[in-house]
Order: C-alpha cells, then structure tokens, then sequence
C-alpha cells in the first residue's frame, strides 16, 4: 500500500503541477492578450491623437481661411466706403465751383447793371442839361428878337 499511496502522492504532485503548469499558461496567454489589448489601446490613443491634432489643424486652418475672408470683405467694403465718399467729396467741389460761378457771373451781371443805369442816368442827365440848354438859347433869341422889336 505504501507503493500505492506513494504512487497516489506523485499522482497528486504530477496533477498538481499540470495544473500549475496550466494555470501558468493561462497566466502568460492572459498576459499576452493583455499586452496586445494595451498595445491596441496604445495604438488607438495614438490614432486618436493623430486625428485630433489633424481636427485642430483643419479647424486652425478654416479659422485662419475665415479670418482672411472677413478681413478682405471688410477691406473691399472700406474701398468701396471710401471711394464713394471721394465721388460725393468731387460732386460737391463741383457743385461749390458750378456755384462760384454763379456767384460770379450774378456779381458780373450786377456790375453791369449798375453801369448801365449808370450810363442811363449820365445821358439822361445830358440830354436834360442839352434841353436846357437849347431851351436857353431859344429863351435868348425870343428875348433879344422881342427886345428888337421894341
């Protein structure tokens, strides 16, 4: 019985160590699962990374993209601001030249109406000192033929 129950005994240490022997198989095969499931992980982090980096990129890019944009379409509406106060700026220089000139041209005419009533008075005033005149004379003539006729 001896040799049976020491036969039972390496059975149990033989059972015994197939199942450590298993057990640590199941241990490293867990291991390596695990290790790959990390290097996954890893690599999906990675990969995550990667496209977030690229996300911001792309955004940093429309953004910028965005900004040019506004800032050309602010540009050609303060050109087109601009250029229209210049026209408004040339019509109203012409509009105050076109109006000195009137005023010029009234001065002119007031300048010359005044010499002309002028002119009107000087000959009215000379033909009145002619009329008197003649009437002088003729005032003489009767005189001097009534004072010969008497």
């Amino acid at each position: 019985m001896t040799e049976n129950t020491g036969h039972a005994g390496t059975q149990g240490l033989g059972d015994t160590g197939d199942e450590i022997a298993d057990a640590e198989r199941k241990l490293q095969g867990a291991a390596q699962s695990a290790a790959v499931a990390e290097q996954r992980a890893v690599a999906e982090i990675q990969a995550l990374e990667a496209d977030l980096e690229k996300a911001r990129l792309q955004t940093a890019e429309e953004l910028e993209k965005l900004r040019a944009e506004h800032s050309a379409a602010l540009r050609r509406e303060r050109d087109a601001k601009e250029l229209a106060i210049a026209a408004a700026e040339n019509r109203l220089t012409e509009i105050e030249e076109q109006a000195s000139a009137a005023e010029q041209r009234v001065e002119a005419a007031e300048r010359r109406a005044a010499e002309a009533e002028q002119q009107v008075t000087d000959a009215s005033a000379r033909a009145r000192e002619s009329a008197a005149a003649w009437l002088r004379t003729q005032i003489e003539e009767i005189r001097r033929e009534a004072g010969q006729q008497q």
